[in-house]
């Protein structure tokens, strides 16, 4: 009969009988599989790229510029290898011409590709009532057209894989609810949470198609949404769990679904948010009782 405790060796599990410590395999460890994550150099991506690394993945990130530097595992990876490092794939996602020449590199260094992140994206704010038509095109195409040329590209390749792939689209909780100055983010977003689960039906069951919607997520970009450090300490707390998110918090999600532990997870939406956004009535409510 096995007894407790479960043991953790590097990223690989053990249970301990009879004095013997009987190794198990990690259902986490990503060990021999290639990830590619668009936008993968900083913020949210660069959170996501460091955990699949760290747990064992080969990783490819592409941006439109070369990164000052490259993200790395933290040295405690899957099987104890050292400290590791993504390669970088220069591209805008946006041109079917320059996905094909990135995904070509990833094949070409590694002959697969098993995990496709679509992770870039993002915008500035603009008044809704006023946003040029080309402004709100060009949002529209980073943070929805371009995730579909991915992956219509990477599904090519993981149907001719035996073990076909994964592919993961980060989307936002701007996608669900109003989205005011960022109006059309909010519905490029909306529209990345039906193109999931659409793919998730056309791509099966080779490949595996999910989303992550994130919250309020702290990066290096914070301060630009919420002030300095006072005012992004106010703004999580009025997250139920009481702070902003971190990078690895989506990375772990990312994690998961990447895993054999999703195996019969597609077309979800995840949600990392903390809880979500209490009702501003509440407050209200509050104020105005006797």
């Amino acid at each position: 009969m096995l007894a407790a405790p479960w043991v953790a060796v590097s990223r690989c599990y053990a249970v301990q009988t009879r004095g013997y410590v009987i190794p198990m395999p990690d259902p986490l460890d990503l060990s021999g599989r290639v990830a590619l994550v668009t936008g993968g150099a900083r913020g949210v991506g660069r959170g996501i790229t460091e955990c699949l690394l760290d747990a064992g993945a080969e990783v490819v990130i592409c941006g439109r510029s070369t990164p000052d530097d490259l993200p790395t595992s933290s040295g405690a990876g899957a099987g104890g290898a050292g400290v590791r490092t993504a390669v970088f794939a220069q591209g805008d996602v946006r041109d079917p011409e320059q996905v094909s020449a990135i995904i070509a590199k990833v094949i070409g260094a590694y002959g697969r590709l098993d995990i496709l992140v679509n992770n870039a994206g993002g915008a500035p704010p603009a008044d809704t009532a006023t946003a040029s038509p080309k402004f709100s095109t060009a949002i529209v195409s980073l943070n929805l057209i371009a995730p579909l040329i991915c992956s219509q590209q990477a599904n090519a390749v993981m149907q001719d894989q035996p073990e076909g792939g994964c592919i993961i689209n980060i989307a936002s909780v701007s996608a669900t609810r109003p989205s005011p100055d960022t109006a059309a983010y909010g519905a490029a977003k909306a529209g990345l949470l039906n193109l999931t689960q659409t793919m998730a039906v056309e791509f099966a069951p080779k490949v595996r198609v999910n989303a992550v919607t994130a919250g309020m997520i702290r990066t290096e970009q914070s301060h630009l949404f919420y002030g300095d450090e006072e005012g992004i300490a106010a703004v999580g707390a009025t997250v139920p769990l009481g702070r902003l998110g971190e990078p690895r918090d989506v990375a772990n999600a990312c994690l998961f679904l990447a895993s054999e532990l999703a195996s019969y997870v597609s077309g979800a939406n995840l949600l990392v948010h903390g809880g979500g956004e209490k009702p501003a009535f509440l407050d209200a409510a509050k104020n105005t009782t006797p």
